[in-house]
């Protein structure tokens, strides 16, 4: 397949890449950032290209996996499987892994508070069930172990029951209100005792809010 460069043209639906043509045909498709070094007129031995798309392979791996963490913060973990269902060999999943750790990109322990932070704001669950939500994604004990330090079930309930209660407040009569709030609230792992304590603390809120509300306006005396 060796041969002399004669033509480099961007591919027309993917401006970051190069087409290559050797001896006035095709050859081969490369990553602009690689495409850089050649010129018209340089002739490349079979050493050469094997090498080139080595690289293009590594490079085309690698942007698949910097897309797949913008979307959102990823683990080492996803971040293996997902090249790993791409085709991608062992070898080339740990250099890749290995060059994302050192541009800061790929880090477990980042990761893992990101995770936490993130459900207790938006969908609060008990430490059991953080834990076990951490160790799918591959984190170690210790790192969760960490991740979690703070994190207290009562107002993990306390929270994901006031965030659930728009959902509920008509629900009538109030036991099976109640029972509802408090199927949701074990299905995020918390025991009976914080749902409980958690539904109880909410109800007192919601009902003193609505006495608030109630109450006459007050007249100021001149």
């Amino acid at each position: 397949m060796a041969g002399t460069i004669t033509a480099l043209k961007a591919q027309k639906n993917a401006r970051d890449r190069v087409n290559v043509y050797l001896d006035g045909e095709f050859a081969f498709g490369l990553a602009l950032i690689h495409a850089l070094w050649l010129r018209v007129g340089q002739t490349l031995t079979d050493e050469d290209i094997e090498s080139l798309k080595a690289s293009d392979t590594l490079e085309k791996a690698r942007q698949r996996a910097v897309a797949f963490i913008a979307y959102r913060p990823r683990s080492e973990k996803e971040v293996r499987q997902r090249l790993r269902r791409a085709g991608a060999t062992d070898e080339l999943i740990e250099e890749i892994i290995a060059g994302l750790r050192a541009a800061a990109l790929l880090d477990d322990e980042s990761f893992s508070r990101s995770w936490v932070e993130s459900r207790m704001q938006h969908a609060p669950r008990s430490r059991r069930m953080l834990a076990w939500e951490l160790r799918q994604k591959g984190i170690d004990p210790q790192t969760i172990d960490a991740s979690l330090e703070g994190v207290s079930d009562s107002e993990a309930a306390y929270l994901a029951a006031r965030q659930r209660w728009p959902r509920v407040a008509a629900v009538r009569p109030a036991w099976q209100r109640r029972r509802r709030l408090g199927e949701y609230l074990a299905r995020n792992g918390f025991a009976y005792d914080t749902i409980e304590e958690a539904i109880e603390r909410v109800e007192r809120e919601m009902a003193a809010g609505q006495e608030a509300d109630q109450e006459p306006p007050t007249v100021e005396s001149f």
